[in-house]
């Protein structure tokens, strides 16, 4: 049993978030939701769809992309959140690693803050937690967004980030964040090869041993394409694939683009791993 937002959850099947990029150059859906009318229309259907969460978004976050002043991002992402806000009954996440973007999220109506930086590039970030009470998620990446695929090498992938995840939940509890209210996410993609990312999968039951759930974001990524051959709207078997095989090595919250496929997926992977069906 865990808190994630503003939500106990038994931690039985994985949580699905539905992914909202409200940016022009996202990988998968840039321009797609630029709109608050249209933001708001696709957070909706998610919901319908199964969406447990909402993250959204107003700053690519793929390699090589650029990064957003922080003024012009809260510009884009917080008359969003207040407008979904107020119409889904669901959790919302915002994913950004500025404080100041955090702090007028939380005030619009978010209560998760998706951080890839783990804490790491915004120092005002520790103390817009601790006074809003915030979920945050923490997430390893090398260097940043413009750098991370420069060559990544781990000495042992899964020891290395398990240790950088470890140190990062310390140093919010340090700093006065509840263990309770910290999620970790391995990274898939960031800074990672593609034997980094599927050896992640493969052994990510051993992240259970940081007490925390386990968040893991898989869908439409590079990783599926080198793989399978198809580009990113060809990709939502392969996403499939391994969203079911992080929610059986131990995944508490998949975050996806296409939510009603993946809800579906699984649970049958929910049926399968604790023998017994979950009706909702």
């Amino acid at each position: 049993m865990f808190d994630i937002g503003n939500v106990t959850y038994n931690g039985t099947h994985p949580l699905v978030v539905g992914i909202l990029n409200i940016t022009h150059d996202s990988f998968y859906d840039g321009g797609r939701y630029i709109e608050k009318e249209q933001a708001v229309d696709r957070a909706l259907e998610m919901v319908d769809e199964g969406a447990d969460i909402i993250d959204i978004g107003a700053e690519s976050t793929r390699p090589g992309a650029q990064p957003v002043p922080w003024d012009e991002e809260i510009a884009r992402v917080v008359p969003v959140i207040k407008a979904v806000a107020e119409k889904v009954p669901v959790p919302i996440s915002v994913d950004t690693c500025k404080a100041q973007v955090a702090l007028r999220a939380y005030e619009a109506g978010a209560c998760i803050i998706n951080d890839i930086s783990a804490l790491r590039f915004d120092p005002d970030m520790v103390e817009v937690i601790k006074e809003t009470e915030c979920t945050v998620i923490l997430m390893h990446m090398l260097g940043n967004p413009r750098t991370m695929q420069m060559s990544p090498y781990y000495r042992n992938v899964d020891e290395d980030i398990l240790a950088f995840l470890n140190e990062r939940v310390t140093f919010a509890v340090e700093h006065g964040i509840s263990k309770g209210k910290s999620v970790v996410d391995p990274g898939i993609g960031f800074g990672k090869r593609l034997e980094d990312n599927l050896e992640l999968i493969r052994r990510l039951s051993e992240f259970k041993t940081l007490g925390r759930p386990i968040a893991i974001g898989t869908s439409r990524k590079s990783f599926i394409g080198t793989i399978t051959g198809l580009p990113t709207n060809q990709r939502l078997e392969g996403s499939l694939g391994a969203a079911c095989a992080a929610a059986l090595n131990g995944a508490s919250i998949i975050r996806c683009h296409d939510v009603n496929e993946t809800k579906l997926a699984l649970q049958i992977v929910d049926a399968i791993k604790y023998n017994k069906l979950h009706r909702e």
